[in-house]
């Protein structure tokens, strides 16, 4: 009997922390716009260096300082979005591109 329980139990327990993930993410608003995003991103920056030295206090870590870096996550993901929508929106003048090379090739070949 417990054999058939002990898979529900694993089940039960995944659902509810994926339920739980999606229902944070919702409620911090980082399925919304991107003003949204973007002040939940500069709300973890000010919140995670504090939880992880108090963490590291309690378990008796020592961890390196963290370095300040000037990258932007924000302008490195939104030209990353923007290259591939931009591949995207080439991707059937280039399929028609090669395939027509492709052809070309082809009765090339058969001559």
């Amino acid at each position: 009997m417990a054999f058939r329980i002990n898979p529900l139990i694993k089940f039960l327990v995944k659902g509810g922390l994926a339920g739980g993930a999606i229902y944070v993410v919702y409620n911090q608003g980082l399925l919304s716009g991107s003003d949204q995003g973007a002040e939940a991103l500069h709300k973890i920056q000010e919140a995670l260096p504090p939880a992880l030295e108090e963490w590291a206090r309690y378990f008796g870590w020592q961890l390196p300082a963290v370095p300040k870096t000037k990258f932007s996550l924000c302008n490195t993901w939104n030209s990353g979005v923007r290259t591939v929508i931009g591949a995207f929106s080439v991707a059937p003048t280039r399929a028609c591109e090669y395939t027509q090379d492709g052809w070309k090739y082809m009765k090339d070949l058969v001559k």
